[in-house]
């Protein structure tokens, strides 16, 4: 006898998709998005961007070679769910410590699989990332949609991912020192900036311009994170404050949070992307990358005109804004991730990048 759904994925509209539970249980309502990725969910699964989000692997096999120590992210995951076409609870590398389910049952992540992902993912394609429901299997679809169009939508997911006091990653061989405000950064972030000779001063969101100017840094680095960057109000006065007297690199969070500092606007993709194989051309150097993404907001092309912002990368697969910089205040941010956390290795030269504007600043002091 075939064995019971026992979770329930329910929509705003009433679309439902049924399922088998792992992780953790209880009821979730989160915004459904899709990756493309093949590997990598261990890094999905520990980057706080994906805070308050359900993400469906469009993969069909996942958990497969389990959890490594070395591969975390970030210390504490907070993602909403992970969605899976087969999920392996029996993992096969000698890397492993653990399987991913216990992960997720660890820090609350509810999972689904034996859901048709193919389905899934197209409708999320054809009609948009929307709120869902994720619950039990025999919760009626009309209660769910209840329930979702009675829940709030937070906006406070960098306040709970970023930093709550100050920490120190050393550089073993230093040559300069960089505050990054943590809005939710991946770890290998540091290590990136770690390995070029940067000791990292890692400082919470809310941190004001006059603190950061106290650690007299070379160089000031926005990360990555979750949710609207127009939420993000303190970074935003903070890098309107400081643009112009350190260089400053942005990712993925942090480059919506400089143009927005310039007077840009950004709005909301209609399924954003998620991946390691989007290409992006290089506007000075005709070259395409191949990317990671994670994001759902983007910046308007058209607002940048009234910004001394000029647009440096474009998305090949739509067309949308990729990276800025105002090179008279040695500022500069790309939407992707060029730390590569799973992805390809294309975009390592943009670490290599700021550390050149660092030292062109520190041969003009």
């Amino acid at each position: 006898m075939a064995k019971q759904f026992d979770r329930k994925i329910i929509f705003e509209d009433g679309e439902v998709y049924y399922g088998y539970g792992f992780g953790a249980d209880g009821d979730r309502v989160l915004e459904i998005v899709f990756n493309t990725s093949m590997v990598g969910y261990q890094e999905i699964l520990s980057d706080p961007s994906y805070t308050d989000q359900a993400v469906v692997m469009t993969y069909p096999l996942i958990g497969n070679y389990g959890m490594c120590d070395d591969d975390y992210e970030r210390g504490v995951s907070t993602i909403g769910a992970l969605i899976v076409r087969e999920y392996n609870g029996i993992p096969s590398n000698f890397r492993s410590t653990q399987a991913l389910g216990d992960e997720m049952k660890k820090y609350g992540i509810a999972g689904i699989y034996g859901v048709d992902t193919r389905k899934l993912t197209r409708s999320i394609r054809d009609k948009g990332s929307r709120r869902v429901l994720i619950t039990g299997a025999d919760v009626p679809a009309e209660q769910g949609v209840t329930v979702l169009r009675a829940a709030m939508v937070p906006a406070d997911a960098v306040a709970r991912v970023s930093v709550k006091s100050v920490r120190r990653a050393e550089a073993d061989h230093e040559r300069f020192h960089v505050v990054a405000i943590d809005c939710g950064m991946k770890e290998n972030i540091v290590r990136s900036l770690n390995r070029r000779g940067c000791t990292v001063t890692v400082v919470p969101f809310d941190t004001p311009a006059a603190a950061i100017e106290a650690y007299a840094p070379d160089g000031l680095f926005l990360s990555n994170g979750p949710g609207d960057p127009t939420d993000a109000e303190p970074v935003i006065e903070t890098v309107r404050a400081l643009r112009g007297k350190y260089p400053i690199f942005g990712i993925c969070l942090g480059h919506q949070i400089l143009s927005l500092a310039y007077g840009a606007t950004t709005y909301k993709l209609k399924f954003g992307h998620r991946g390691g194989n989007h290409p992006v051309r290089d506007l000075e150097t005709g070259k395409i990358e191949i990317t990671s993404q994670n994001h759902s907001f983007a910046v308007d092309e058209k607002s940048l005109a009234a910004t001394p912002l000029t647009v440096t990368h474009i998305n090949l697969l739509d067309g949308t804004v990729e990276g800025v910089e105002c090179k008279k205040d040695r500022a500069f941010s790309v939407q992707y991730h060029p730390e590569s956390a799973p992805g390809p290795q294309d975009s390592a030269y943009l670490f290599d990048r700021f550390i050149r504007l660092m030292e062109e600043e520190k041969h003009h002091a």
